[in-house]
């Protein structure tokens, strides 16, 4: 950690800007920095109190109380419906009760639960000495009853190829993985489990736990129970794969492991409020609970963010417009067995299941994730395109920091899926969350034992308190939701892609101008919007409670229905690839069509390479076509298009459809040792896939021309 000299923090003037700070000569020791804390003149009192007493060292602390809860002695886990999950949850439902937040409440939901207790494989390396190797784990169903001897086998990556000709039946399979650039765990845990593997242990050659060669990882399995699959340092699989090739790839080890998963159990979100003079109108604060080994960044110190935010701004006695409720949620990291979409379980419950009518009267949620450590010098904030420009005008007048966010602060749109902010944008709240996901930590130690106070940044974690907590101060003021539609209308328009349009000829043109119709109305309920917000926001300021509040009961027709656009808008345009990336409806088949038909111009050249190489593998889920069994694909495909609704989740009715190209891509391969091979065969099959994404496409472009303009239709009312 690095010593801080002078630190900046934000701070909010009359309007909607951010204006510059100067420090105070009082310091606040914190662990072996100091921060300093800051107060900007002119400043509202409440904002002003806020800053003087929210303390950073009450956030790191009840961040680190929560290690105390564990199920695996060795290695921290606090897991889906476990003990330790559960007993975290009282803990900080007692901890709202504690600092002041009031009806705070247990919300029970059904999830699978997964108790991780150990898994410890020995065995004697080369020089004759017994070597102890402690394993991480996925959400399997594994247990030895005590010590074990099994016998391990080394197999490459683990693909249908890397297992042929190994005997593995009841054997553990050592296999590397980069789940970053390759493929998910699930994939070679499935491929061994279906030639009667006892296990894989995998080994992280490189794409996470990159910190160091004595990482482990831990990711949701994305599979199901009866696969078991573990995780082994690069240290101890170096010395086991020395043994292994010093033994004729055969060894037997001790193995003493004990991972169970159980259907349908139950586990508990927490939730307590600061009621204000609206209590049906509210800001949500989230944060999950769970988490993987230790979990400091990930997601401990996100309860410390929020937690830490609840007390300032109750110390501070802050008396907020709408209600604010802190919520802590369970079993993100996974909590349903055999799904692709097997985490963010807490959070869909949450806001789809246990409090749907939260919808249509939440502003805001602002979700917390790895937020003490400087990921980049640049703060970001992700959130639905919706408040992109709202969030940028807020951030524009930061200051320059001094020793984190250099860069000050920039907002990136649209969400992403890996955390629970999105389940609660899909289901229409406003959504937004402090980014990480491109920064070098998720390579390094994130969902690793390296993710721990080691990795903490006391003046990030400041920083992020002031900035979130003047954030919902912000939206406090503000009589109706600040919904921009202009920038998802703009990113619908860009992402169609004019040339595959004409190749496939569907014509875009109604699309485009429907959108752009719809532009010119979300011009005007933006100055709308603007205005009463900007009105309304004076009359706080000057004090006038009663010119305030007659404003705020004359907009709430406004706000609802700009609400119910929102909704709508996240129900008609957010759809999913197979990768889990956030796409509008007609990109799927865009995508299929410009590949498939740029594959069949490469074998109408006799160029198999290319279309393999090039264009196949971007079909849908085809890339796991090139080193997986049928069985494996065909699993791994239909448990998303066959699944029940509770399976499903988040993802339900995000996958536009799904292309198999398995046979091909395979007679493909085969061909491609050959010397002018006839393909005919293939490009007849991959014409009707053309045509029928062709189809697609068409069918897509109407639907979403229909669905912009009925956006249109909602946000006339509101002009």
């Amino acid at each position: 950690m690095k010593k801080l000299m002078s630190y900046l923090v934000l701070s909010m003037v009359i309007g909607t800007s951010l204006a510059g700070c100067t420090p105070k000569e009082e310091t606040t020791e914190v662990k072996e920095d100091k921060v300093e804390d800051v107060k900007t003149v002119p400043l509202l009192d409440d904002k002003e109190n806020y800053l003087s007493v929210v303390d950073v060292d009450y956030a790191f602390e009840f961040a680190k109380s929560l290690e105390q809860f564990k199920t695996n002695e060795k290695l921290g886990f606090r897991t889906a419906g476990s003990v330790a999950e559960i007993e975290t949850g009282e803990h900080i439902g007692e901890e709202m009760k504690k600092i002041g937040l009031v009806e705070v409440t247990k919300d029970e939901f059904k999830v699978d639960t997964w108790e991780f207790e150990k898994a410890e494989l020995t065995f004697t390396d080369t020089n004759g000495k017994e070597h102890l190797a402690v394993l991480g784990a996925y959400q399997v169903n594994f247990d030895t009853e005590g010590v074990k001897e099994l016998e391990v086998v080394y197999a490459g990556k683990g693909t249908a190829a890397d297992l042929e000709g190994l005997d593995i039946e009841g054997k553990l399979v050592l296999v590397d993985i980069n789940q970053r650039e390759e493929w998910w765990v699930n994939y070679p845990a499935y491929q061994a489990h279906v030639k009667g593997a006892a296990a894989v242990i995998t080994v992280q050659e490189a794409g996470y736990g990159e910190v160091d060669p004595d990482a482990l990882n831990a990711q949701d399995i994305c599979g199901p129970d009866d696969a078991p699959a573990f995780s082994m340092s690069q240290t101890d699989a170096t010395s086991l794969k020395k043994a292994l090739q010093a033994n004729g790839n055969s060894l037997t080890v001790k193995f003493d492991a004990k991972s169970t998963v159980q259907m349908d159990g139950k586990t508990y979100n927490y939730y307590g409020k600061i009621i204000g003079k609206d209590p049906e109108s509210y800001i949500i604060l989230s944060g999950h609970y769970d988490s993987y080994f230790a979990g400091f960044q990930d997601d401990n110190a996100a309860i410390g963010l929020m937690m830490g935010v609840a007390k300032g701004l109750i110390d501070s006695g802050y008396q907020p417009e709408k209600t604010i409720i802190f919520n802590a949620l369970a079993a993100e990291e996974w909590g349903v067995s055999n799904s692709r979409y097997d985490w963010s379980t807490g959070a869909y419950n949450q806001i789809f299941n246990i409090h749907p009518e939260w919808v249509g009267k939440a502003f805001a949620n602002m979700n917390f994730e790895l937020p003490a450590y400087e990921h980049t010098t640049q703060d970001e904030i992700r959130s639905v395109y919706e408040l992109n420009s709202y969030l940028t005008e807020f951030a524009k007048d930061v200051p320059q920091l001094s020793e984190v966010y250099k860069d000050g602060i920039s907002v990136v749109s649209p969400l992403r899926t890996w955390s629970d902010d999105f389940s609660f944008g899909i289901a229409g709240v406003p959504a937004l969350r402090n980014d990480f996901q491109d920064s070098e930590f998720m390579h390094s130690h994130y969902h690793s034992q390296f993710d721990s106070e080691d990795a903490f940044n006391a003046h990030a974690l400041k920083f992020h308190l002031n900035l979130y907590g003047l954030l919902t101060m912000h939206y406090d003021t503000t009589a109706v939701v600040p919904l921009d539609f202009t920038m998802r209308l703009n990113a619908l328009k860009e992402q169609v892609n004019a040339s595959v349009f004409e190749e496939a000829a569907v014509s875009p043109d109604e699309l485009i101008a429907e959108i752009d119709r719809v532009l010119a109305i979300t011009d005007d309920v933006n100055e709308k919007v603007a205005k009463v917000n900007k009105d309304y926001f004076a009359a706080l300021s000057k004090g006038d409670s009663d010119t305030a509040q007659k404003m705020y009961e004359e907009s709430r027709a406004l706000n609802s229905g700009l609400l119910a656009a929102f909704k709508y808008a996240e129900d008609q345009f957010v759809r999913l690839t197979w990768e889990d990336e956030q796409i509008f409806p007609h990109e799927h088949a865009q995508n299929n069509i410009e590949n498939i038909t740029l594959s069949i111009e490469a074998l109408s050249k006799g160029d198999i390479a290319t279309s393999l190489d090039e264009y196949l593998y971007r079909v849908d889920n085809n890339w796991y076509a090139y080193a997986f069994d049928k069985e494996v694909f065909n699993y791994f495909t239909d448990y998303v298009l066959k699944a029940p609704k509770e399976k499903l989740m988040w993802g339900e009715g995000r996958i536009v459809g799904h292309e198999d190209l398995f046979d091909t891509i395979n007679s493909l391969k085969a061909k491609s040792e050959q010397a002018n091979a006839d393909v005919s065969k293939e490009i007849e099959t991959l014409k009707g896939a053309l045509e029928r994404q062709i189809e697609l496409l068409n069918s897509t472009v109407l639907d979403e021309t229909a669905s912009v303009k009925k956006l249109g239709e909602l946000l006339s009312e509101l002009k």
